[in-house]
């Protein structure tokens, strides 16, 4: 049970008190009057006894009487009941059709003050705060327990004294007690009257002498008093002297008020004074029942269920006074107690105190005495033959049989002088004093009395008494018997058919347990004490059970709620709809957000129409909202009845509170999944034009793909600024969403309009219907004020222009969606668009629309008719509060239609950059909704023409792109990057471009290289040099040659050719086009043009490249110089998916600083190369050094180009776009390779621009020496045939030889996965350097020149000496240190068997050094004793790079360098 102010002791003894009637004269009411007050009523606040009372038990004990309160009332005698016989069982107590409407009007009375104090409790994961006391219970419970009419089988509630009280200013005051005195005898002993009833026979008569101070006479008075106590006795009569005020009180005066605690309670023993008569017409009327009397104060509520209520049903306006709020004044009320005063209180005070103690108590302690000596003298019988004499003879009591009661009950009625209630009336005599111990045992002894006379009513009442004063007793000599008590509330309520003595046993009982802890066992007695004969009893008994199961030591909170929730069904029922809407949003705290989904729909349908019936639209809006928005398992009809009550009570909240937006919560916006575009939508391709792809709302958005993006417009902003990229710089938005950047203001443009993305998802399984869709926003003008387009504004203008698709304005003009339908449980978007006509900082605050109920197209409607879902027929109505809506099936009901609004507020991400953002939850902002509009920019649009989307890998493609200005400013600046720069080129404007067609309508067949006519039979290479600087800078961003500025309105077409990949498969490659405006400073400082493309790309030739040095000698070559051999195989990889059969090799070509392609010498006649499917072909070429260029004083880049033609047609590769493509290939490859011999330095060769550390490392020299450096360029075409044409696709291929006897190819080598490498925590120890003789054994070239045949004539000279001449060639750029020793002896065996008998004399060391690409002769001379065949190769020669003479490390180690073969020589005899 909830917490109560008086503690269960006080609560129990206020229940039960001494009951002191009240009659008064008529002169003595006047006098009382004055004070607004009756007698009874002016006493009532002092009728609590500050000092203890004292009196002695039968035993002659002292007993101590604490707190005593005692009830005055006055004396209103009633009608005694017509009985059809003599005799009959005791009267049942009920409660009258008039107790019933007071204690309504009690409940409904106490509210819970608003600000009250409230419990929060905390249990698990729940969060509920509630109302921890019930003051409308306490309220009840009292004037229940005041209500209860006195019974025959009990004496609690008869009166022990009567108070006859005269006014002083009486002629004669004793005469007008005698008569007083004499009324009240008739009405105790004539027997017309039924009540009241009368505790003893001989009543205890308090005789009071009023005296007004203020007007009467004092020695009058004290003189009628002095012949009182003569003629009552002192201890009988008192002077109580009131109205000492003369003078009304002033305003500013604080008069005490003591009587408002206890007159407004409105409880019916205090207001039966001025209400019995009308209480007795109502009590007359036997057509009225009981639940029907509670509900009579309220008028009716509709008590349709949420069933019933889904019919298209609405809650109906029902004047209620329970709208008045909680603790809300009745009215200003009149004064009480203005003629007296604080001495005059004590007076009363003193009055009381002494009627108590020397009247009062002193007579219930004679009683006392009186009825143990009656008691004890017939206990001195034995108690068989009392039994048996009861038995035999009746003992008194007269057995009638009750004709409307059951025969369990026993139908027995005692007369007044048996012994078992004169020990009844002993216990409550007892009990009313505090002297419970022995009000327990005669309690004890009248029950087994009872029980076996069978007399349940009173013994029932016995046994409830007795477990109250067991419980009451000091130090808790007995436990306190609960079964006492159960077994009372079933009697009462099973056999005696007595509600409302079981109701007040209940409410004792379960006050009793609750504070012993045992609220479980209080919560089910008191769930059975629930009925459905009194619907407000059943719901504050319910609610105490509530509360009993929240108090529990482990809470239980659904029971909680679950009980909460049926005594606000049972308060509904009784009319209290404000207790009722309590209940139920106490209740809902457990079930919200915890998934009961149903039990949520009911409890806020509930608040809902008992909130619009309280007059309080608010909260039933906010109720049927919830009931909306939260995820519904209800059916289609449930839910569609649900929309129609919310439509129905918003549209009464707009008309009442005049607001024209209000908050809609319907559909849901998900305000993070809004989208905004600047700019205008891209065209779409107009005939062989195609659009840029740029931005779109219909692309989806790719974190990965935006960095890309980024990077590319970094490039492209630091080539336009000369430099680094500013600080300030932030990348082009022209597209925000949730997972862009949104913590800076996005920049639109004047005149171009804004495209917002809103995604509104219905949660209902009924569709909606919006119409008049369109964005809230403001404006804040640069330089002026604020200028807000408010909702209001809007919708007046909205109004006007019903038919328009947009509405315009002077700020910006708003887009309006007519129509717009969610079907159930979609998600849709809509796009709003705004135009901005000046600058300024503009808001999106939200969106604004009506809203209505559509009709689903699969469902019929009233009519049986099937709706359309593109029919939006919306019909205005105004209806009245209150006004009920027709049911469903009787007649079709309008659709209502409410304008409402939604909010656009978006939540930026969480702060994690400082101390305090990583403590709290901080959110930063998102401004996507929040642009500056920015003065006009200038703003293009690209077209592609014949763009391809496949290609064969190498394929060389023309085609044609337009730049259009549509903005009205010129632009200037234009520039492209992309992913992949070697997929395309505009061309070199200083290298010679091919001549070519200029409109694509030109270009068939027609080849996009620059070609020359050949001289035929011509082998030779032809040379160019060219510089690498003509072909644009090392930078990945181009500059598009557009010929200056694009004025407004302008259009450019230029060509662009295109290279497929060199890689199979479908690549991505992404354009970003940039462009600026002439005038500097803008907010705005560049714009950008987003394509994408996807380009298939299929296999065509694979090209694989050697080199090797020539063996010749460089004397006898051609080229004294020496050279190189290079080996080109070409392998047709193509898998006939583009129709292609065979590839012509129609050209092969080589770019490099110091090697260049001389000519082929392929032993094959035919110099068309053809390689079929699958086919493999061999070309090899002869390669020279280059002259060196000469010396420039801006130090380029010069290469050197030389073409060998297959065919009859040279194509210039130094020229576009043979040339760009190469230098751009080139740049790829170098930043693929990733080293710093290669991509560190645009000159590969080591011996120029290497520094002196480098050079002097032996592993460089040896990798320079064999450093190449040359670029084959392979150039083929393939004839097509598609649709009756013949095309004629040509393309190039790039590889790049890098050293001698390695092998390189023209297909990308597939990057394989890294092993895993352990994880070490100390390096590993450098390994020991490794001589590099591999790398350094090709440092010199060495060949023997020799007579081949020698004839010699041993028989004159036994020794033949031949001479023989060794050429030493340094063929590198590095100086070399040669050692030749020719004491060297081979081991081999071929030498073995060649020489017999040969040494070599004269000089047999040498130690020489070669300059670059030095040769060098020695002159040797050989010995032979003998003719034969002898193999003469057998000297080494070892080299090493020359030292330095100013570095001081040790000089490195020479390497034995390769020999040729087998230098045989015949010598033979001449004389043979």
């Amino acid at each position: 049970m909830a917490q109560c102010v008086q503690s269960v002791q006080e609560f129990v003894q206020d229940s039960f008190v001494p009951m002191v009637a009240v009659l008064c004269s008529d002169e003595a009411e006047r006098l009382t009057r004055k004070n607004k007050l009756n007698f009874a009523e002016l006493l009532r606040p002092f009728c609590r006894l500050t000092s203890e009372g004292h009196l002695r038990d039968p035993n002659n004990q002292l007993q101590v009487v604490k707190n005593l309160r005692i009830c005055v009332t006055k004396l209103v005698p009633g009608a005694a009941p017509q009985l059809t016989g003599a005799t009959g069982p005791p009267p049942a107590v009920a409660l009258g059709p008039g107790q019933r409407r007071r204690l309504n009007r009690v409940v409904l009375s106490c509210q819970p003050q608003e600000g009250a104090v409230s419990t929060a409790v905390a249990a698990g994961d729940y969060d509920l705060t509630f109302n921890a006391t019930t003051p409308w219970f306490e309220a009840y419970r009292e004037s229940f327990l005041q209500s209860m009419p006195a019974s025959d089988h009990e004496f609690l509630n008869h009166y022990l004294a009567c108070l006859l009280a005269v006014s002083s200013s009486e002629a004669v005051p004793v005469e007008q007690f005698v008569k007083l005195s004499q009324e009240q005898h008739r009405i105790q002993h004539s027997g017309d009257y039924a009540t009241p009833k009368w505790f003893i026979p001989n009543t205890l008569k308090y005789y009071v002498l009023l005296h007004d101070v203020s007007r009467g006479d004092e020695q009058r008075a004290e003189a009628a008093y002095e012949d009182m106590k003569q003629r009552y006795g002192p201890q009988g009569c008192y002077l109580l002297k009131i109205n000492s005020r003369t003078l009304p009180a002033e305003q500013n005066e604080q008069i005490p008020d003591p009587w408002s605690q206890y007159l407004h309670r409105n409880h019916p023993q205090i207001s039966q004074d001025r209400d019995d008569d009308d209480d007795d017409d109502d009590d007359d009327d036997p057509a009225v029942s009981s639940n029907t009397e509670e509900n009579g104060v309220i008028a009716a509520e509709d008590h349709r269920s949420a069933g019933t209520g889904a019919e298209g049903g609405r809650p109906d306006a029902v004047s209620d006074p329970a709208k008045k709020g909680a603790g809300e004044a009745e009215g200003p009320t009149e004064a009480r107690g203005a003629c007296l005063t604080l001495t005059d209180h004590d007076r009363i005070r003193q009055f009381v105190q002494e009627f108590t103690f020397r009247g009062l108590l002193p007579h219930i302690e004679k009683n006392i005495r009186q009825l143990n000596e009656q008691l004890v003298s017939r206990k001195g019988l034995s108690r068989s033959l009392f039994t048996a004499t009861k038995k035999w003879f009746g003992g008194g009591k007269v057995p009638e049989k009750s004709v409307s009661e059951p025969k369990s009950t026993g139908g027995l009625l005692y007369s007044p002088e048996a012994p078992e209630l004169q020990i009844r009336k002993m216990a409550d005599l007892c009990f009313l004093v505090q002297h419970y111990e022995l009000a327990y045992s005669c309690y004890h002894t009248a029950k087994k009395d009872f029980l076996s006379d069978q007399a349940m009513l009173y013994a029932a009442g016995a046994l409830e008494m007795a477990a109250v004063s067991a419980f009451l007793q000091a130090g808790a000599a007995r436990p306190y018997p609960a079964h006492y008590m159960d077994t009372a509330i079933q009697t009462y309520r099973d056999v005696c058919r007595n509600t409302a003595l079981a109701e007040r046993c209940a409410l004792l009982s379960a006050e009793i347990l609750k504070s012993q802890g045992k609220y479980s066992e209080a919560a089910t007695l008191l769930i059975k004490m629930t009925s459905e004969d009194s619907d407000l009893r059943s719901a504050l008994l319910l609610e105490q059970a509530a509360h009993c199961f929240m108090n529990m030591r482990a809470r239980m909170l659904r029971k909680f709620a679950f009980h909460m929730i049926l005594a606000g069904h049972r308060f509904s029922k009784a009319g209290q709809k404000r207790h009722a809407l309590r209940c139920y949003c106490q209740a809902m705290q457990v079930y919200k957000g915890r998934s009961w989904s149903l039990a949520e729909d009911h409890i806020n349908f509930t608040i809902g129409r008992q909130s619009f019936t309280l007059g309080e639209p608010e909260k039933a809006v906010q109720a049927f909202k919830q009931i909306l928005t939260n995820d519904s398992r209800q059916t289609a009809t449930q839910q569609g009845a649900f929309l129609r009550e919310y439509l129905y009570v918003y549209k009464t909240v707009i008309s009442r509170s005049g607001l024209s937006l209000p908050h809609l919560p319907l559909p849901f916006i998900h305000s993070a999944a809004t989208r905004v575009y600047f700019g205008h939508e891209r065209r779409l391709a107009e005939g062989e034009k195609q659009a840029a792809t740029h931005v779109s709302l219909d692309q989806e958005y790719d974190a990965e793909q935006a960095s890309v993006w980024r990077e590319l417009e970094e490039q492209l902003v630091a080539a336009a600024n000369r430099g680094p990229v500013p600080a300030n710089f932030q990348p082009s938005q022209c597209y925000l969403n949730s997972q862009t950047d949104n913590l800076r203001h996005p920049l639109a443009v004047v005149e171009e309009p804004m495209l917002v993305e809103v995604m509104f998802r219905n949660p209902l399984k009924v569709p909606l219907a919006l119409s008049r869709l369109s964005l809230l926003w403001k404006l804040a003008r640069d330089g002026h004020a604020a200028a807000e387009d408010d909702a209001e504004e809007l919708v007046g203008k909205r109004d006007a222009l019903e038919r328009e698709t947009t509405q315009s304005d002077d700020l910006v003009t708003a887009e309006t969606i007519l129509d717009f339908h969610l079907a159930p449980e979609e998600t849709k978007m809509a796009r709003l668009r705004l135009l901005p006509h000046k600058t300024g900082c503009l808001s999106i605050t939200g969106v604004v629309y009506n809203l209505a109920a559509a009709s689903s197209p699969d469902t019929p409607d009233d009519d049986g008719n099937v709706s359309a879902p593109d029919r939006a027929c919306v019909v205005r109505q105004s209806p009245t509060l209150g006004a009920p809506l027709p049911l469903a099936g009787m007649q079709k009901a309008e659709t209502v239609v409410v304008d409402g609004k939604q909010d656009l507020k978006i939540r930026g991400p969480r702060l994690n950059h400082t101390k305090e953002d990583k403590m709290f939850v901080r959110y930063g902002p998102d401004r996507r909704l929040e642009p500056i509009i920015t003065p006009p920019m200038p703003l293009m649009e690209v077209f592609f023409l014949q763009f391809p989307t496949a290609l064969l890998c190498g394929e060389i493609r023309k085609a044609y792109v337009e730049f259009c200005n549509v903005s009205g400013v010129s632009l200037c600046g234009l520039r492209v990057a992309s992913t992949h720069p070697d997929f395309f080129t505009f061309g070199s404007p200083s290298a010679s471009t091919p001549v070519t067609p200029l409109s694509p309508a030109s270009a068939e067949n027609c080849s996009a290289y620059k070609t020359l006519a050949s001289a035929p039979g011509s082998g030779a290479a032809c040379e160019t040099l060219v510089s690498a600087d003509d072909f644009g800078p090392v930078s990945n961003v181009v500059d598009i040659p557009v010929g200056g500025a694009l004025e407004p309105g302008q259009s450019t077409q230029l060509p662009l050719w295109l290279r497929g990949p060199d890689q199979e498969g479908v690549h991505e490659i992404n354009f970003l086009f940039y462009y600026e405006s002439p005038e500097k400073g803008t907010k705005i400082s560049h714009r950008v043009v987003r394509h994408s493309v996807f380009i298939c790309a299929s296999r065509s030739l694979s090209i694989q490249a050697s080199a090797c040095f020539s063996a010749v000698p460089p004397q006898r070559g051609p080229d004294r110089d020496g050279g190189a051999l290079v080996f080109v195989d070409v392998e047709n990889i193509n898998t006939s998916e583009a129709g292609v059969r065979e590839f012509h090799v129609v050209q092969v070509s080589s770019s490099s600083q110091h090697w260049s392609l001389n000519k082929c010498i392929n032993p094959a006649k035919e110099k068309d190369c053809k390689v079929s499917s699958r086919e493999r072909a061999k070309l090899c070429f002869r390669a020279t050094p280059c002259k060196p260029p000469q010396a420039t004083s801006d130090n380029k880049e010069m290469l050197t180009f030389a073409d060998v033609n297959l065919g009859n047609e040279r194509i210039v590769s130094s020229a576009t776009p043979c040339g760009d493509f190469f230098f751009r290939c080139r740049r790829t490859s170098e930043s693929r390779r990733g080293n710093a011999g290669s991509s560190g330095s645009r000159t590969p060769s080591c011996s120029r621009n290497l520094s002196e550390d480098t050079r002097k490392d032996p592993l460089h020299m040896g990798n320079g020496c064999n450093q190449l450096d040359l670029n084959i360029i392979v150039i083929w075409k393939a004839y097509v045939v598609e649709d009756n044409k013949q095309l004629i696709l040509e393309g190039q291929l790039h590889v790049a030889l890098q050293a001698i006897g390695k092998e390189a190819t023209s297909l990308t080598p597939k990057q394989e996965a890294q092993e895993m490498v352990l994880l070490k925590f100390k390096s590993d120890p450098p390994p020991p350097a490794a001589l590099p003789s591999a790398q350094l054994s090709r440092l010199v070239k060495s060949n023997l020149h020799y007579s081949e045949t020698y004839a010699h004539d041993f028989t004159r000279n036994s020794v033949c000496v031949v001479p023989v001449c060794l050429v030493l060639s340094n063929c590198f750029w590095t100086d070399v240190d040669v050692t030749v020793d020719l004491r060297h002896k081979t081991g081999s065996s071929e030498s073995g068997e060649c020489a017999c008998c040969f040494a070599w004399v004269g000089q047999s060391r040498y130690t020489l050094a070669l300059c670059p690409r030095e040769t060098r002769r020695l002159q040797l001379r050989a010995c032979f004793l003998a003719p034969g065949v002898y193999n003469i190769n057998t000297h080494a020669v070892s080299a090493a790079p020359a030292r330095r003479k100013r570095d001081d490390d040790a000089a490195p180690p020479e390497v034995a360098q390769h020999g040729a073969g087998p230098a045989l020589v015949v010598i033979t005899d001449s004389n043979q």
